[in-house]
């Protein structure tokens, strides 16, 4: 007699949608962030029924800058997967017809378009396993609209194994002797962390490297926390005059860009031994030719550092005439800050607001930051004391990332980190890109709350009395400064509207009495709106933040 099990199984059909979930689930996919519609809504439910978490966004824009954190988070970079025109209606002006893997060629590591349902799961491995290998990048994977309700037979499907971890490189014996002696000679030495050291998980061996040689160390805005801030070895609070004056400076995971100003004068010494620690042959040699390159694994190429410098007994003279000039410039930078943050003044400035907040924070919360002054105080501020809980606008500066990011950071915390916060300081500019997101937060109930500091402007804008005189003219478009947005908006409105805590605030008192509510009440997101001086801006600096190419 046949086997009608056999027989049954044999004619077991299963749509493209449900073969895309069990692919992704294969390669221990937790998280995916979107907005459904024609034709992929089907993928989200098959997703969901496997265990995967859909987290439904209000924005396209917004789920991919949360997929991208959970990717920096997780060490699962991006991934995304696009619907397509249907395969017989190619040429022909389809629905939303476009050459989508030809125009994300140019801006991912790996796209392409399986040929078939079956090639669907080594497609989708083989991006998964290209996005975190090497340097981290997105990857996309493009379906075809009519591939998704698709039936194929089981027993047609093979899934490709979960890729193996990224292997782990090292770097060469002698750059790495090399590197320690140059470091041993140094006369003014600087460790940048950059956010590199951050996702390779070097915490532990760079900390033995800043405290057992007692060497000074400048965080990248995503390497805060690798080394806790407020390590007395960290020289954030001198960083120009770090930059300026250092002899020899090894990069951790940090480029050479214009974050750090290209390595060039006049913000670098012209003869600087610039000594590059990277996972990408690549970036090694951008814009300055360095002393020393070591291609690897940042926690395990810090660990040879480390192996290396631990044949002697050398340590970096603590008393040096070096360390006397940083923590002299990091002594007259915080009292400048501290002077500006005492002021009792109405409205407040962004310093006062900062020290507010930063004396409740929880030292385990995630910190996420937006905004242009807003971003670029809260850096020198706002606090980091574990590796991979700061996430801010980074090498782009792109506006409209924080909400997107928050939200990642909440689905990690709720995940792996439970009990601890989502604090995400945004200008009000900068929360005016992803504002809807705020119904996302409260759809999902999730330990965000959000600080929007409040200028009535980009850069800078008009207080009430100024917006008034505007007022008198016919037509507003003439007067209005294009950096001007409308004053006192009450954006805490937006999140009371969703069921979250809404909180407008105008003095130091309210700020602290509303963020001390905020924290103690676990059970709902909430927005405190806090305004500030329209004028306000940051303390003098040595140099324009953005450094001009002199090449």
């Amino acid at each position: 007699m046949p086997d009608s099990n056999f027989a049954e199984r044999s004619e077991e059909q299963v749509s493209g949608a449900k073969v895309i979930a069990q692919a992704l689930k294969t390669q221990d996919v937790e998280y995916i962030f979107g907005i459904v519609g024609i034709p992929v809504t089907e993928i989200a439910i098959a997703a969901q029924q496997l265990g995967i978490k859909y987290i439904g966004m209000r924005n396209e824009q917004a789920a991919c800058y949360a997929a991208s954190a959970i990717g920096y988070l997780t060490g699962r970079p991006l991934l995304m997967i696009g619907g397509s025109s249907e395969r017989n209606q190619e040429t022909m002006g389809a629905f939303q017809e476009f050459p989508q893997v030809e125009a994300c060629r140019l801006y991912t590591k790996f796209s392409a378009r399986p040929s078939s349902i079956e090639a669907i799961p080594f497609v989708i491995e083989k991006a998964v396993r290209t996005s975190i290998y090497g340097r981290p990048g997105a990857c996309y994977v493009d379906i075809p609209a009519d591939f998704v309700n698709l039936q194929v037979n089981v027993n047609s499907l093979k899934y490709t194994e979960c890729c193996m971890s990224p292997p782990i490189s090292m770097a060469e014996t002698s750059a790495v002797r090399m590197a320690a002696s140059v470091i041993r000679n140094a006369k003014q030495p600087l460790l940048i962390i950059g956010k590199g050291a951050a996702y390779a998980h070097a915490e532990e061996n760079i900390k033995k490297l800043v405290e057992q040689y007692k060497l000074p160390f400048l965080p990248t805005p995503m390497g805060k926390g690798v080394v806790p801030d407020n390590h007395p070895n960290c020289v954030g609070a001198a960083r120009s005059r770090a930059l300026q004056f250092a002899d020899v400076i090894v990069l951790f995971g940090a480029r050479l860009n214009w974050i750090l100003h290209f390595g060039l004068p006049p913000r670098y010494q012209p003869d600087v031994k610039f000594i590059q620690v990277d996972i990408c042959a690549e970036e090694l040699g951008n814009n300055v030719k360095p002393t020393v390159t070591l291609l690897g694994d940042i926690s395990a190429v810090s660990k040879q550092l480390l192996e290396e410098l631990d044949k002697t007994s050398w340590e970096y003279p603590p008393e040096s005439k070096w360390w006397k000039t940083l923590r002299e410039k990091m002594k007259s930078n915080e009292a400048a800050s501290k002077e500006l943050a005492s002021k009792k003044s109405l409205p407040m400035n962004y310093y006062t607001v900062f020290y507010h907040v930063q004396e409740q924070l929880p030292r385990d919360c995630f910190v996420v930051s937006e905004g242009a002054n807003t971003m670029d105080i809260g850096r020198t501020v706002l606090q980091n004391y574990l590796p991979r809980h700061r996430l801010d606008a980074g090498t782009f500066g792109t506006m409209g990332v924080g909400l997107g990011f928050a939200i990642a950071a909440a689905m990690v915390a709720k995940d792996r980190h439970p009990g601890q916060r989502v604090i995400c300081v945004e200008g009000d500019s900068a929360f005016g890109f992803s504002g809807m997101e705020v119904e996302t937060i409260c759809r999902y109930n999730l330990p965000i709350i959000l600080l929007v500091v409040n200028n009535n402007g980009i850069y800078q804008g008009f207080d009430m009395d100024a917006w008034k005189e505007t007022l008198k003219f016919q037509d507003p478009t003439a007067v209005v400064p294009p950096m001007c947005l409308l004053p006192n908006s009450h954006y805490e409105q937006i999140m009371t509207a969703f069921g979250g805590k809404g909180y407008f605030v105008e003095t130091p008192e309210e700020l602290q009495k509303s963020l001390r509510q905020s924290l103690a009440d676990t059970s709902k997101p909430s927005l405190i709106n806090i305004m500030i001086e329209p004028q306000a801006t940051r303390k003098a600096q040595d140099f324009h933040w953005l450094t001009r190419s002199n090449m």
